[in-house]
């Protein structure tokens, strides 16, 4: 089996890998440190992660893998119900945390394990890394979706999905060992922990988190020499309005090599505001906990507002009909559901052999649920997810995605979001939800269906319109539709 890490004995020792803050370790610290935790951890099976935004969580998941040993983040922020449902289906043997840290009740007995990464005192020369028996299918992390239709399901991500992802990205974004990443994303899923922390490190280049996202905080590591910046939609929209009070934030961006944003779809407006202000364009890829990453706009590619580029090497993607039928064509019209394969895919849920299996066609494609369109070259403009996104209304299939950017260019609304609700009629009508710049002066509901009407069709036009004063969203910045509801 391949090191997922070659940097940590091939790099020089001196070469900064992680920084949190104040706190950082170089190539041969990191080498150190992890490799005596690894020693400690091996053979233990599973091990549990609390994944605060800091360096012992970086520390203490390169130490598991490093151990051939399965990591299970887990979000601080879980409740007690859901942190005791993820203990209990993946039965770690321990849980790994910054020496301080206070664990909920909901841990229980469960073994502690302290990372205490003393800087100072670290070893810079790397200890002897354990020899783990475990191959490229082995499981490397388990990560529990959201569990919007019932429990978190703990999808099994194996070494070959982390390994061919991040080298398909390297591909993709020309990202290299000089690359410097600045983040502020939580440590417990694929975007913060996988592309964040695991990505600059397998390249053998460096990443700073923020800890806290702040656009003082972007402007001032994208100034001292970082090259790429990793966000999800609701940094960008705090980026995007705040460019104009801060300009060496606009400076600072225009510096950079790379700005990715994912996890949910960024508006074109937003795309729009940061490319007026700095001249950069904010590339856009999609991904998922059970896959990865499947698409992205390249490096060397058009930064097309609103699509989510092309397939990566090694994936291929394909929209089919509600009867499971391929689409051939590339039109840019026709909607129709996601479905990949490729060595990037998990290999189970968790304890979940009936769902790992409905989850998969006959023939080894994984159904994502996200509907997309493809333009003639083949770039993918997703509009929703099937089970919330997709309206059927006066026998169109319409994207709420695509209704929700045209919202988002009125002057009037700052943020938007599109559901369907039954219609005797139509089927399914659509509805708007809208938060407007100016609570005590909303825009009408009439011009907003003719501004989008104008702009798409006018059978795309919401025929419902609620003001709100902000949209429900989870700790990723995406909206929640579930929770959308007029009484």
């Amino acid at each position: 089996m391949s090191s997922l890490f070659p940097a940590l004995t091939g790099a020089p020792a001196g070469r900064p890998a992680l920084r949190f803050g104040d706190r950082s370790l170089t190539y041969g610290e990191l080498g150190a440190v992890s490799g005596a935790l690894a020693a400690r951890i091996g053979g233990a099976g599973r091990v549990a992660v609390w994944a605060t935004p800091a360096l012992e969580t970086a520390v203490a998941v390169v130490a598991a893998l490093q151990a051939g040993v399965a990591a299970v983040p887990l979000n601080p922020k879980s409740g007690e119900k859901e942190l005791g449902h993820i203990l209990s289906d993946s039965a770690p043997s321990a849980v790994l945390a910054a020496a301080g840290d206070e664990l909920p009740a909901a841990l229980g007995d469960l073994e502690r394990i302290d990372v205490d990464v003393d800087v100072r005192a670290a070893d810079p020369l790397p200890a002897p890394l354990p020899d783990p028996q475990v191959s490229d299918e082995d499981p490397a992390l388990v990560v529990y979706t959201s569990g919007t239709t019932g429990p978190p399901k703990g999808a099994v991500i194996p070494r070959r999905a982390i390994a061919t992802t991040l080298d398909a990205l390297a591909d993709a974004w020309q990202w290299t060992a000089d690359d410097v990443l600045v983040h502020g994303l939580p440590l417990f899923h694929v975007h913060g922990l996988v592309l964040g922390i695991l990505g600059p490190l397998r390249r053998g280049g460096s990443v700073r988190h923020l800890g806290r996202f702040s656009t003082q905080g972007v402007a001032r590591e994208l100034t001292d020499g970082a090259t790429m910046l990793f966000g999800v939609p609701t940094m960008y929209h705090r980026i995007a309005g705040a460019l104009a009070e801060e300009p060496e934030l606009a400076k600072a961006l225009g510096r950079a090599r790379l700005l990715v944003s994912g996890s949910a779809a960024l508006p074109v407006h937003d795309h729009e505001r940061i490319t007026s202000a700095t001249g950069q364009r904010v590339i856009e890829r999609y991904g998922m906990t059970e896959t990865l990453m499947n698409t992205s706009v390249r490096a060397d590619g058009e930064a097309r507002a609103g699509t989510v580029g092309v397939p990566l090497p090694g994936v291929e993607l394909r929209l089919v009909e509600e009867d499971g039928a391929p689409i051939p064509s590339y039109d840019g019209e026709t909607v129709g559901e996601i479905q990949v394969r490729g060595p990037n895919l998990f290999t189970e849920y968790l304890n979940r052999p009936d769902a790992t299996t409905a989850a998969f066609t006959p023939d080894g494609w994984f159904r994502t649920g996200d509907m997309a369109v493809r333009d003639p070259d083949g770039y993918v403009r997703i509009v929703g997810r099937k089970a919330t996104d997709l309206i059927k209304s006066g026998g169109y299939k319409i994207g709420a995605g695509e209704i929700e950017n045209a919202l988002l260019e009125h002057p009037g609304v700052r943020e938007a979001a599109v559901t369907g609700e039954p219609d005797a009629d139509l089927g399914e009508r659509i509805v708007a939800w809208v938060v407007p710049e100016d609570p005590q002066s909303p825009p009408a509901d009439e011009e907003l269906a003719d501004h989008v009407a104008r702009r798409l069709a006018p059978h795309k036009r919401p025929r419902v319109v609620h003001h709100l004063a902000a949209l429900p969203r989870n700790d990723m910045g995406k909206i929640m539709k579930r929770a959308l509801r007029h009484d």
